[in-house]
């Protein structure tokens, strides 16, 4: 019996051994194989990083090397310093430095991409580089040596010492000081090394990209827990001893206020408050949404009631979007014949009933809180028509206040149409007749 039961017994134990050793060894070697490439794309991005680095010093002092007056070498070598540190900024990504402090590198590239962008766009023969442009691509020079050279002494000791990114991932994840660190100190040196440049002034259209919003800044006194309930209660129409409210970030730039109010197992009310001023910054209604059953223009007619009933006046929507059973709109405040769109708003409507079941609005928040004059337009509409494509078929024209590429906030007469079978928004500025920006319109989901 036990001879018999061995016989059967045996070869199927084997096979399944060697089942489960072939399947050890094919595992082992598809894992090897995703680290190899996952080794194999970090080589090549820093490789890459350290070559675009090196250009990018080149790049900056070919522009200083021409005449001042070379307005043509001056554009062609601010675009490609713009092109390397985009590159230079995609490589960076693409490296496992989510655990380690690189930020200011990638913020200084940031920097350089967005002056060398902006200054290039201009009108460089009416507006040339000025004496503190200059100045500033001096420093931008001798600082990006800097950091070549220094990413040149990490890439040389890899090399040499054929290092490898995935030990430096596994030492910063383990903080394991007896790996060889090399790489990982590499660019804390040159993170420090950035960190210690002195700060340049950089022009308000660059500065303004890296204005850091607070609500310190907003107008109004600080709300205590007891005022912020009541704000609560009246925009919610709820009692007062329902609403549990929280305070976030005590002490720091984004202090703010949350109130929540229970109102079923499956639905809650959760709004959002600045503590200076007390502002509502956003609403959220957590209810299940059942079937599609109100239209678009019911649901629009829904949302202008719910803003209008809520105090915000003179409200526009400008954009319409569906997600499955929900309805968004895009709103900004009109003054006048003038639509601001930086003081916009989304809402979102429940496609089952047409309530208003959110919406987010720290942009109109922040932007409401300065005095607009709007400026008196130097074109009319019919001389800023004249600057569209003769194809453009035109639906309709309307002063808009908008920010241009510059964070410059500029009046514009804003066109939309169709060209070439595809629905467009095009800002004609209402000074100098360019355009501003084109804004194609996605046909997905009817968005209007």
């Amino acid at each position: 019996m036990y001879k018999r039961l061995s016989s059967v017994m045996f070869p199927i134990f084997a096979v399944l051994l060697i089942g489960a050793l072939v399947w050890g060894y094919q595992e082992n070697q598809e894992k090897n194989a995703i680290l190899i490439k996952a080794e194999n794309q970090y080589q090549r991005a820093f490789h890459d990083l350290s070559f675009h680095m090196d250009k990018l010093h080149s790049e900056i002092g070919n522009t200083l090397a021409v005449h001042a007056t070379s307005q043509g070498m001056h554009r062609k070598g601010l675009m490609n310093v713009w092109r390397l540190t985009s590159e230079a900024q995609n490589e960076i990504n693409q490296l496992p430095l989510t655990m380690l402090p690189f930020s200011e590198t990638e913020e200084f590239l940031s920097r350089i991409s967005n002056f060398a962008y902006q200054a290039s766009m201009r009108d460089l023969t009416n507006e040339p580089l000025s004496e503190k442009e200059m100045g500033n691509l001096k420093k931008l020079y001798a600082n990006s040596s800097e950091i070549t050279k220094n990413l040149q002494n990490v890439q040389q000791r890899v090399i040499s010492d054929r290092l490898r990114w995935m030990d430096a991932e596994s030492a910063m994840a383990t903080e394991e000081q007896t790996m060889d660190n090399t790489i990982v100190d590499g660019f804390r040196t040159v993170n420090k090394k950035v960190q210690e440049y002195p700060e340049l002034d950089w022009g308000p259209s660059v500065s303004s990209i890296y204005a850091k919003r607070s609500v310190k800044k907003l107008d109004g006194l600080p709300m205590t827990k007891e005022q912020i309930q009541s704000k609560a209660a009246k925009f919610s129409d709820a009692e007062h001893g329902k609403i549990q409210i929280q305070e976030n970030g005590k002490g720091t730039d984004w202090e703010s206020y949350t109130a929540t109010i229970d109102q079923s197992k499956d639905s809650k009310l959760m709004m959002d408050f600045t503590r200076n001023g007390g502002l509502l910054i956003s609403y959220s209604d957590t209810r299940p949404i059942g079937t599609k059953k109100v239209t678009r223009k019911d649901a629009m007619s829904k949302a202008d009631q719910f803003l209008s009933n809520k105090g915000y006046k003179d409200m526009k929507a400008v954009n319409y979007d569906e997600f499955g059973n929900l309805g968004n709109l895009t709103y900004v405040r009109k003054q006048g014949d003038t639509l601001i769109y930086p003081e916009k708003m989304s809402v979102r409507v429940g496609l089952d009933n047409g309530d208003v079941t959110g919406f987010q609005a720290s942009d109109f928040v922040y932007e409401h809180q300065k005095k607009r004059e709007i400026p008196k337009a130097a074109l009319t509409v019919e001389q800023a028509r004249k600057k569209l494509n003769p194809e453009f078929e035109e639906s309709y024209a309307r002063k808009s206040l908008i920010k241009n590429d510059y964070s410059k906030e500029v009046l514009c007469y804003e066109f939309g149409g169709r060209i070439n079978g595809t629905k467009y928004k095009i800002y004609i500025n209402a000074d100098t007749g360019m355009e501003e920006a084109v804004e194609e319109i996605k046909p997905v989901n009817e968005t209007t």
